[in-house]
């Protein structure tokens, strides 16, 4: 019996790890992602094209640049204040605070330092700039079925 290889229409099950340049982890899921192949489902840094070919068991590893994953950092999006002028709930590292732009567009950004009186915020993703190592293990390969192309309201969580 030949090994089902991934290719469209295929239902894919995995999971990955991510790791910066240094080998620090960053995100680990362990908890499988499911998609069919071909779909509308597109995995960060092109990580369904990485895959494509290969068999359940296989493992694979891909270098992810910036603009491939999570974008480049855009200091556009950071901003240092007083932190007299900033809410007492927003005065800590890692807080979230919400803010709208002139056109009513809401943007989370992270509290990410607190020094000398001031407080700086930032909107980038956290993963923005970095070049990241993406691990991926194939955990089942298979035709794909009516209720896995559409699970909207099937009832199941994967």
């Amino acid at each position: 019996m030949s090994r089902e290889v991934i290719q469209p229409g295929k239902y894919v099950s995995l999971t990955y790890t991510i790791s910066d340049t240094e080998g620090n982890l960053l995100e680990q899921n362990d908890l499988p992602v499911n998609y069919v192949h071909g779909g509308e489902t597109e995995l960060v840094g092109g990580m369904d094209r990485a895959v494509a070919g290969r068999a359940t068991g296989d493992e694979v590893e891909m270098t992810v640049p910036p603009d491939d994953g999570f974008g480049s950092h855009d200091p556009g999006l950071t901003f240092t204040d007083d932190v007299d002028n900033v809410p007492p709930q927003f005065r800590r590292l890692g807080a979230e605070v919400q803010m709208q732009n002139e056109s009513g567009d809401a943007k989370t950004f992270i509290v990410t330092r607190i020094e000398n009186g001031k407080l700086t915020v930032d909107g980038n993703h956290p993963l923005a700039g970095k070049t990241l190592i993406v691990r991926v293990k194939i955990l089942e390969v298979r035709d794909a079925t009516m209720e896995d192309m559409n699970p909207a309201g099937s009832g199941s969580l994967n």
